[in-house]
């Protein structure tokens, strides 16, 4: 009888397959339907937007900012413009910091509309997703009520935003707001995250410990699914956060290991109701009249000197690095996004684990290609 031999194969998956959440390659390899380890290939998304802040002047740069993280482009937008602004000395209007914090946390949630509701889609639930991109709709529609735009918004501005808020924007997220705290959330819960396939898809898949999680840097969801209670807008604030109280969401462990899969994908649920408390206390609390801009030179040149500005973005830490040698252009702009540090943690999970769990993994970690090229 002959003698079985088996082999260890190396598969590709990506830059093209559904699950890999952008244009990004995992080499595979893999015994069966064992893996031995995934290896990420970054670099298919390079656009090179960092090089473009050196050609472009300071105002010019921001619709770019936009495009690190298209799932919420306003987080981009608010990150550049606090750090220009913190370089420049540039105080902000109060009504801006409020109509800032509304987009912020409207951005948020549209975030997690599309994380969650893309790994459940991943793992083979096509339902739960269309409920989530019904409300990532209504998100939608606020923004281009907002500042006429769906996707891209370019709404900040250094110095402040581009519009104040529409007539029966208030009226309309409030309402919004009201259906995601009392109705969707409750029915999202009771459709699929207290279902028995996804809970024995996620619990106890991927797990990260709280020393794993630092070790690698990783932030935002990600490191509060570990149980590491750690927030930007509370522990190292920035526009008017420490004007609100909400609470930081963290991982417990919920249906089995803290930092699992499920963790990471409910954590992200929680969120959703922190914003809405959020928004809720921003609306009552704007002044009714006021600037949203602050006047700054046509040809501005902020003064020499450098400076790093992080924000709590929906994947965690967004920071700018940002070195101006007094000209209207940045001399030198670095970017840091959570999705790039998530990545790194990709190669040591995916040992030992079959196939099929690589695509939850992947999809716990919200992870968003262009913010890992840039």
């Amino acid at each position: 009888m002959a003698e079985l031999v088996s082999q260890e194969m190396f598969l590709n998956m990506g830059p093209h397959h559904p699950s890999t959440h952008g244009v990004l390659r995992l080499i595979v390899q893999t015994d069966g339907e064992i893996m031995r380890r995934a290896v990420p290939d970054v670099g298919y998304l390079h656009r090179g937007i960092e090089k473009i802040a050196e050609r472009v002047t300071y105002q010019g740069f921001m619709p770019y900012t936009d495009r690190i993280d298209y799932v919420s482009a306003f987080s981009g937008n608010l990150g550049y413009a606090l750090t220009v602004e913190r370089l420049a000395g540039i105080e902000v209007p109060e009504k801006a910091e409020y109509l800032r914090v509304i987009a912020a946390e409207l951005a948020r949630m549209g975030s997690h509309f599309i994380g969650f509701g893309a790994v459940l889609l991943d793992l083979g639930a096509v339902t739960p997703f269309v409920h989530a991109l019904r409300e990532r709709e209504t998100y939608n529609d606020l923004m281009e009520m907002l500042c006429g735009a769906r996707l891209t918004h370019n709404y900040a501005r250094i110095g402040g935003v581009s519009h104040d808020l529409p007539e029966g924007f208030k009226e309309k997220t409030l309402k919004f707001i009201d259906h995601l705290e009392y109705e969707f959330i409750d029915e999202f819960n009771n459709l699929i995250s207290f279902n028995s396939i996804l809970v024995k898809r996620f619990a106890n898949v991927g797990v990260v410990s709280a020393e794993k999680a630092i070790e690698y840097t990783l932030v935002g969801p990600n490191l509060r699914g570990s149980g590491v209670q750690f927030d930007l807008r509370r522990d190292d604030p920035y526009s008017i956060y420490d004007r609100f109280d909400f609470e930081i969401p963290v991982g417990k462990g919920k249906f089995g290991t803290v930092g699992d899969c499920y963790d990471r994908y409910w954590i992200r649920i929680q969120e959703i109701r922190e914003s809405c408390r959020i928004i809720r206390q921003a609306l009552e609390q704007m002044p009714e009249k006021g600037e949203i801009r602050t006047k700054i030179p046509k040809v501005f040149k902020p003064p020499k000197g450098e400076i790093y500005v992080r924000t709590e973005c929906p994947r965690g830490e967004m920071g700018f690095y940002l070195i101006s040698d007094g000209g209207k252009s940045p001399y030198r702009l670095k970017i840091r996004t959570g999705s790039f540090s998530a990545m790194s943690i990709l190669e040591e999970l995916s040992q030992g684990v079959m196939v099929a769990d690589l695509v939850a993994i992947i999809g716990s970690f919200d992870i968003v290609a262009p913010e890992i090229d840039r």
